[in-house]
């Protein structure tokens, strides 16, 4: 092995190994096969777009494939909303899917693996109680308990089963177990629940059905069906596995392999389906797109570039184990593709008025500044330059530190891609005693690009002209939370007070 293989197998993540010796071996005849399996609940978050970039960027390196398949499982909490939103948030993620499936595309299929699972002697019917299944179960240090229905006969089992798809009985009268192992110490073994009654209208598929699968069988014999080599999913759902694999063996399917990986964690973010739901519901936001939820849909009304997501998340890498991300990681990568790809533009969002004394009254001269530094091919823009401009109020002090390197009374400072200025006075409200303007001085062989004047400023300011500046509007976001694990508390949840809604600055000038 050469030393640029050996770097190169270095640097793999561990699904990347799997896969490679997957390949190497000649399993699944070399080739990958992915999927993303969202519930169309609720909108895409950052958690999802990590889920994303792992799925759809091993099956690109690998010259696979990649599903969507919404696991629709549960139509009481499911929408169409949901389904349109997230394929929107994919697509602008910069993904697309091979095939666009849904869990109830297998409704029937499902049905037939419950059946051959009864007529195995490895399901059953229950009439317990969700409150007595839980009780059976026990906890992790000891084993549960035998349902009394657990020895019913086959044909018992077939025509209760049977009555539960045909509508005969009420919601939560009666579930189909599988029989495994009660006392197992992974409490998923312990005969786990794979269908209940719910009759509620389906986005899909209507009122046609009025029994459900469970995730645990619904999702591995998804897998299978469409015979994806690598399921990929969350740590939190690795004890499901030995249950996944008992599927496949009992049923004699397609062996999928379920690997898991840790989910994306965020700072001072909430990657929960649920909670981000109470915050909607409860009215602490204004919707799933609110620019302050980490949702796909709200960053991208906060601005944010869909490749910069994605770096962001390849940056935060695969690993084993849960950790946190800093938030600042997400902004570096924001800031970084930002800083190679916007067009530059100067605002002021507090604006403090400067006269510049020595400049001819009804004068305005053109002043020429690249567009993005980083980028020469997207050329200049032009800038109006005045006798009166505007400067941010907090780049002025009257009386300032050494350490201030902006403007101050008897100071100089630079500004940007225009001339130096000397700040000779200081124009106050009689009222107030607030300052309302400041009257300068300007050196004209201080022209950016061309200066011959010789003097040193140490600070350079942005600014905009006062006659051609335009009123807007500006909305400053902060961090949603206080907590950069927030949680919810006996009083509710950990809230930045200060940004319960959008600070709102209405009549700033650009």
């Amino acid at each position: 092995m050469s030393i640029e293989e050996t770097n190169e197998k270095k640097s793999l993540n561990f699904i990347e190994e799997i896969i490679e010796e997957d390949i190497a071996s000649g399993k699944h005849g070399g080739r990958v096969h992915t999927r993303f399996p969202p519930e169309p609940n609720g909108y895409l978050h950052i958690g999802h777009a990590k889920a994303l970039t792992v799925n759809f960027g091993l099956a690109k390196k690998y010259g696979g494939l990649c599903n969507l398949r919404f696991d629709d499982t549960n139509p009481s909490t499911e929408d169409v909303e949901y389904v349109d939103s997230i394929k929107a948030d994919i697509r602008w993620l910069g993904f697309e899917w091979a095939n666009e499936l849904y869990a109830s595309d297998y409704f029937p299929k499902l049905y037939e693996f419950a059946l051959q699972l009864i007529r195995d002697g490895l399901a059953y019917v229950d009439d317990s109680t969700p409150e007595e299944i839980a009780a059976m179960k026990g906890n992790p240090t000891q084993p549960g308990t035998e349902s009394p229905y657990r020895r019913r006969s086959i044909e018992e089992n077939l025509r209760l089963f049977q009555g539960m798809k045909n509508g005969e009985f009420p919601d939560g009268s009666r579930v189909l177990r599988a029989i495994v192992d009660m006392s197992s110490p992974n409490m998923h073994m312990r005969d786990p629940v794979l269908y209940r009654i719910k009759h509620a209208h389906h986005h899909q598929t209507g009122d046609e059905w009025c029994i459900y699968p469970m995730y645990d069988f619904a999702h591995g014999q998804s897998d299978s069906i469409e015979e994806i080599t690598h399921s990929l999913c969350s740590l939190e759902f690795r004890h499901h596995r030995p249950l996944y694999d008992w599927f496949i063996e009992q049923l004699g399917i397609f062996p999928s392999r379920q690997i898991e990986f840790a989910r994306m964690n965020v700072a001072y973010m909430i990657t929960s389906k649920r909670r981000l739901l109470k915050l909607v519901q409860e009215g602490h936001v204004t919707g799933w797109d609110d620019p302050r939820m980490p949702t796909i849909s709200g960053m991208r009304r906060r601005g944010y570039p869909p490749e910069a997501i994605v770096n962001f998340c390849e940056r935060a890498g695969v690993a084993r184990r849960d950790n946190v991300i800093e938030l600042e990681l997400l902004e570096f990568s924001v800031r970084e593709l930002l800083n190679k790809t916007a067009l530059r533009a100067m605002a002021v969002l507090d604006p403090l008025k400067v006269v510049i004394t020595n400049y001819p009254e009804g004068q305005t001269e053109s002043l020429e500044t690249e567009n993005n530094p980083e980028a020469p091919e997207t050329g200049n823009r032009k800038m109006p330059f005045s006798r009166e401009l505007f400067i941010e109020k907090e780049d002025f002090m009257e009386e300032a530190p050494k350490n201030f390197f902006r403007l101050s009374l008897g100071g100089m400072a630079r500004l940007k891609s225009a001339f130096i200025i000397r700040c000779d006075e200081v124009v106050k409200d009689p009222e107030s005693g607030e300052i309302v303007q400041l009257n300068c001085t300007y050196f004209p062989e201080s022209r950016s690009g061309s200066d011959t004047s010789g003097l040193k400023a140490k600070g350079v300011l942005h600014w905009v002209s006062a006659p051609h500046a335009s009123p807007a509007e500006v909305r400053l976001y902060d961090r949603l939370f206080t907590d950069p694990t927030p949680t919810d508390h006996e009083g509710g949840t950990i809230w930045n007070s200060s940004t319960r809604t959008p600070w709102s600055l209405p009549r700033m000038r650009w």
